[in-house]
């Protein structure tokens, strides 16, 4: 999922990296049907059948610090499986027109990496080789990002590193007011209604019309009851209620409906907002401002609840090639990245968490504050486990409905139900 400052999330769900995404994919999806993907040609090493000496990259980290925290570790793996690696680093808006590019040329890479939200889109092409193919299985991987790397019964990605929102709040600000952090939307609203005064608001959320707007609905959304499959629901409504009514009442800015998750850390390392919605790849940002900070997970609708936060980060992939000796090293090499060792280093590095639960312990000897967000991540649910390919209409739908609702168009059962017929049906 999403557009952030360190380039990881989730999503980055939303943000700049997925404008016209369903373009993109849908031109890729019509070039890659065409070709006979398993006949591309390779180059760069030895040929078919022949040993392979080094494996061609891609991905999206272009930005520091991820450029050099993937490099260092690709490279450690693949001195592991005993070969170089030719990696590509593109931005994130480009890498679904980059991979219809080599799909058209085929000159697909050896590993490709993904956005979560893209795989199954991807996988419908036959771009990609089952991971099972490899030996490679689900087995301790937390099962929501194990049902972001499936397509039709069959595991065709898989990452070291996830993410989610969380409630990050100003430790001084509530300390001040005397109030403690909100767990469920009673307390929410009555938190967010003391905590603003002085020119601050109580909390802060994106409600843009993007794929981040609708990233940030769902946790919210899910832990309601409602369900993707039918988003004109009273469960939905009354999510959707809830955010209008923290904008009705002056505890959030009419301004969410075109903050994107950047403008919401502004508003909150400049004291502009006690709480906000967001996710760990702020957290280098928090950081450095010096707030005072804490995370906790996103409130639900009653007390003992058990909240469902969507996941954010990336899934690597085998492209299907045709070359299976090439094909048996990158799948060796993305084991070497699944390893426990690797899932730590690139976790606390990063403030990302990771996708396996049996390395939450040492995760979190090293990150304790991170604890509400592994808990969100081992609860979390992909977007696209239900939908499949539909799930971007889905997204538009509800962004378009939190526009509609928060902009006083439409109470938010109508509003769903208007972009229900409107994107969905």
């Amino acid at each position: 999922m999403f557009i952030n400052t360190r380039n990881t999330a989730g999503p980055h769900p939303a943000g700049s990296r997925i404008v016209n995404r369903r373009r993109v994919l849908q031109g890729a999806a019509l070039a890659a049907a065409a070709l006979p993907l398993a006949a591309c040609g390779r180059g760069g090493a030895a040929g078919k059948g022949g040993e392979v000496t080094s494996l061609k990259v891609l991905d999206y980290y272009a930005d520091e610090p991820d450029n050099q925290i993937f490099q260092k570790a690709l490279e450690a793996a693949a001195e592991q499986v005993g070969v170089t690696i030719e990696r590509e680093a593109v931005s994130g808006t480009g890498l679904i027109q980059k991979v219809l590019q080599m799909s058209s040329s085929r000159t697909l890479p050896d590993l490709l990496m993904l956005d979560n939200p893209d795989l199954q889109q991807i996988a419908a092409t036959g771009a990609l080789a089952p991971l099972s193919t490899f030996g490679i299985t689900s087995d301790g991987f937390i099962d929501g990002f194990v049902g972001a790397g499936t397509y039709d019964g069959e595991l065709y990605g898989m990452g070291p590193c996830a993410n989610t929102l969380g409630l990050y709040y100003n430790k001084d600000l509530l300390n001040a007011a005397g109030v403690a952090v909100p767990t469920t939307w009673d307390e929410l609203k009555a938190t967010a209604k003391t905590l603003t005064k002085d020119g601050a608001y109580g909390v802060a959320f994106c409600a843009k019309a993007s794929y981040e707007g609708s990233w940030q609905f769902l946790p919210f959304f899910w832990s309601a009851g409602a369900d993707e499959t039918d988003i004109a629901s009273p469960e939905a409504a009354s999510a959707l209620q809830l955010l209008v009514d923290l904008v009705n009442e002056g505890s959030a800015s009419q301004s969410v409906v075109n903050w994107g998750q950047g403008d919401l850390g502004d508003q909150f390392t400049s004291g502009k907002a006690a709480m906000i919605v967001n996710g760990p790849w702020m957290t280098n940002t928090f950081n450095d401002s010096g707030i005072n900070w804490g995370v906790a997970e996103i409130p639900v609708p009653k007390a003992g609840a058990t909240g469902v936060s969507p996941l954010g980060g990336e899934l690597w992939t085998v492209p299907a090639t045709g070359d299976e000796a090439r094909q048996k090293k990158a799948a060796e090499l993305l084991s070497v990245l699944l390893g426990k060792e690797s899932i730590l280093e690139l976790n606390t590095t990063r403030f990302t968490i990771p996708t396996r639960e049996e390395g939450d312990a040492d995760y979190l000897a090293e990150l304790p504050d991170m604890e509400p967000l592994v808990t969100a991540v081992n609860n979390g649910r992909s977007r696209t486990a239900k939908l499949g390919e539909a799930w971007p209409k889905t997204a538009e739908a509800l962004y378009n409905a939190m526009q509609s609702a928060l902009t006083g168009k439409a109470a938010p059962l109508q509003a769903l139900q208007t972009a229900k017929a409107d994107f969905v049906s």
